[in-house]
């Protein structure tokens, strides 16, 4: 049984490291079709975000959400032990494939350039060197630098193009994100319009599936992310 809504979720530490523009924090990048939101539990920072509407530094302390749809670039700044609880659209597809790096232009140009500039040893395993997923970051920072002085200027073409081969990159994958779709989100979705149409008709008998589920961990602890250090949970 999917998480409730066909969600995904993570457990998120923010990287602690200096990227090129001095900030401390993750990889800026945006999802084209999931939305996503911060459950803030511990330290303190913000979210800088970039839409067609503009910059914006929204501020992160405990307790806060902050949530965005598809299309808006973000980038977490660490002012110390920042930790959040990421819910994902998809069962967490923006982890598993829906996510493009601000990395300048010219790695942006075919699916295998993008590749070999972001790829992680051993897809960013536990354990592994931090040295690559910074590096990704400090690139991804140098685009999207770019990209929010143009846009802070009143160029929005840059962001647009950003836009367009974000699209490019990851359209070979349409097919079996929707794949995920299917027998995440809308599954759930449908179950509950045929639970409303029993509950219509004064029927009980869905009520008799009831099943409690649990993970009692996390199935992976420490597997580098794009903006930090990720406890992760299986897609159901």
């Amino acid at each position: 049984m999917p998480l409730p809504g066909g969600v995904g979720v993570s457990r998120l530490c923010v990287y602690d490291t200096v990227a090129p523009d001095g900030e401390v924090g993750g990889t800026p990048h945006l999802h084209l079709c999931c939305a996503e939101a911060y459950v803030v539990v511990a330290g303190a920072g913000l979210v800088q975000t970039l839409t067609l509407a503009g910059y914006r530094e929204t501020p992160l302390r405990p307790g806060a959400i902050v949530w965005f749809g598809p299309g808006t670039i973000h980038r977490l700044v660490n002012h110390g032990d920042l930790q959040i609880v990421v819910l994902m659209q998809n069962s967490g597809l923006p982890e598993a494939g829906d996510a493009v790096l601000t990395l300048p232009p010219e790695h942006l140009t075919d699916p295998a350039t993008y590749a070999a500039a972001t790829a992680l040893p051993d897809g960013g395993a536990p354990g592994t060197d931090l040295a690559a997923a910074h590096a990704r970051r400090d690139l991804a920072v140098r685009g999207f630098e770019r990209l929010r002085a143009a846009a802070n200027n009143g160029d929005l073409a840059p962001l647009r193009d950003f836009h367009s081969a974000a699209v490019r990159l990851v359209r070979p994958f349409v097919d079996t994100w929707r794949a995920r779709w299917l027998s995440g989100a809308l599954r759930a979705a449908t179950e509950t319009g045929r639970q409303l149409d029993a509950l219509a008709r004064g029927e009980v008998a869905h009520l008799a599936d009831a099943v409690v589920h649990q993970f009692a961990e996390p199935h992976e602890r420490g597997r580098h992310g794009m903006c930090g250090l990720l406890d992760t949970y299986p897609a159901t």
